[in-house]
């Protein structure tokens, strides 16, 4: 038991995650009503107190270190730390690191800010965009996302990736950047694919003139210059969202280039973050880690904290 311990010796508990009340979420068949998952939910939420109450008890001292749950309301995320005095609960070394950066370029970064955003879906990005509107000086916008944008502008872009719900959004971000003086950058060129596949034939074009049929998978050299530039000349740079299709080899140009221009930038003295699965497996994959200022750990939770919620495991322990 924990109270027969000797100093030096760790008791391992089981995966918490094995117990419903970990997470709060009840199992119920599909036909459940919304009445009956309503008391079902209240009746979890009411074990969730009891387990972490449980397992506080076995404890002194309460440090959470993980960064990449630190989002989620969970039993041993959040609720747990209810039970320790204020000077009793405390992060580990990873939360804290993870939070001094992410402060850093949220509240104290040193201009020019530029943030760099990435990856498929606009729909993804769109609070964090909001948010980086208020800080930043250069918005750079690469990957799936980019065509989005083009298509709101009245470009061409074939058979690109394009939410076509989200036309008005990115004009609306358009229009907010130009408002509050934010240089927006985007791509001026596209590297095409006749088919979704890494033999694909490919073609160049500019941005706003995609072949029918083709699909834009990459950022150009046009573009890989200005947005290296802007890079640079930057002092703070936040980096989430890969700028191509990089998990294929003739579509990874543009990501590694921006990666290679982040590690040299940090060279000359800029502040460098990194964040979400794909940057930080392209910043891991091209052997650039190490030249970078910080990469986060957390996916979804260094997302929703630059949005500027807060979260669950963050506040529990903060007081907030």
């Amino acid at each position: 038991t924990a109270a027969a311990l000797k100093p030096g010796e760790v008791l391992l508990l089981e995966n918490v995650r094995f117990y419903p009340e970990e997470e709060g979420k009840p199992i119920l068949p599909e036909t459940a009503t919304d009445e009956e998952k309503k008391a079902a939910k209240a009746e979890l939420k009411a074990k969730q107190k009891v387990l972490a109450q449980k397992l506080a008890s076995y404890a002194d001292v309460y440090v959470n270190d993980a960064f990449g749950t630190a989002h989620r309301a969970h039993g041993t995320t959040a609720v747990i730390a209810d039970y320790f005095p204020a000077d009793k609960k405390m992060f580990g070394f990873l939360i804290n690191s993870e939070l001094e950066a992410m402060d850093k370029v949220l509240h104290n970064p040193q201009k020019p800010f530029t943030a760099i955003m990435g990856g498929a879906k606009v729909s993804d990005k769109i609070l964090l965009i909001e948010n980086l509107l208020n800080k930043v000086d250069n918005l750079i916008i690469g990957g799936g996302m980019t065509y989005t944008f083009i298509k709101a502008m009245g470009g061409k872009i074939g058979k690109s990736l394009c939410e076509e719900d989200k036309l008005d959004l990115a004009l609306n971000i358009i229009n907010k950047a130009k408002e509050k003086g934010v240089n927006l950058l985007l791509p001026v060129d596209s590297v095409n694919a006749d088919k979704f596949d890494n033999e694909a034939q490919v073609s160049l074009s500019a941005i706003d003139d995609v072949p029918e049929g083709w699909l834009g998978l990459d950022i150009g050299e046009k573009t890989i210059a200005r947005f290296s530039e802007a890079i640079m000349n930057s002092k703070t740079i936040l980096w989430n969202g890969p700028m191509g299709v990089f998990e294929m080899e003739k579509f990874s140009a543009g990501t590694v280039a921006i990666a290679k221009a982040i590690a040299a930038s940090t060279a000359k003295g800029a502040y460098s973050l990194v964040g979400g699965g794909d940057s930080v497996a392209a910043v891991n994959k091209y052997n650039l880690a190490g030249s970078i200022s910080y990469v986060s750990t957390g996916g979804g939770a260094m997302l929703e904290y630059m949005e500027g919620k807060k979260l669950p495991g963050i506040s529990a322990i903060r007081g907030e």
